[in-house]
């Protein structure tokens, strides 16, 4: 794709330093399974003016790996110009500015919560909105008053609501 769009200088970011330190040519590739990849990497490099290989720490490159699925879910259109990406950093995670107060002013989870408690549902609840509450509930875990979201990582996110705000903690399970 860089040779596609005319690149002049190549900055190769990866989170494998034997593949960083091999393509540079301070390690050698002894696999020979690896051998006409090394070699397609290096006629790769003589078609830029400067290329650059740099090794990023796995912890580190949270934004690569998004990257790197964002594109591979994406189809390259030959020669046509992509714009580049706008990444800003923001102090809260996106899902938080996403949730939206209740109109009876209280959290979305309210229901599940008053379920996990007493097994009572919502006084207007339909059979379907019943099923709906008990599906749901089956995912989230009372500890207390403290109400946990489990996911599919195997965190909890704790969910807690307090003056119209609602504070969502990752609390990893190890």
């Amino acid at each position: 794709m860089a040779v596609d769009l005319d690149v002049k200088e190549l900055l190769i970011m990866g989170d494998s330093d034997l593949i960083i330190r091999q393509a540079q040519g301070e390690w050698e590739t002894r696999d020979i399974k690896l051998f006409p990849y090394m070699q397609y990497v290096e006629d790769l490099s003589k078609r830029f003016k400067s290329v650059e290989f740099r090794y990023i720490p796995r912890f580190h490159n949270e934004l690569a790996d998004a990257l790197a699925t964002l594109a591979s879910m994406l189809p390259y259109p030959g020669n046509v110009h992509i714009d580049p990406l706008e990444i800003q950093i923001r102090e809260r995670h996106g899902y938080c500015n996403a949730i939206e107060i209740e109109p009876d002013g209280r959290p979305w989870y309210h229901d599940i919560k008053r379920f996990l408690t007493t097994k009572e549902y919502p006084e207007q609840a339909n059979g379907d909105q019943k099923r709906t509450i008990r599906r749901l509930a089956s995912g989230f875990i009372l500890s207390g008053e403290v109400l946990y979201k489990r996911t599919p990582d195997l965190n909890l996110l704790r969910l807690q609501s307090q003056y119209d705000e609602l504070q969502v903690l990752i609390i990893p399970l190890e």
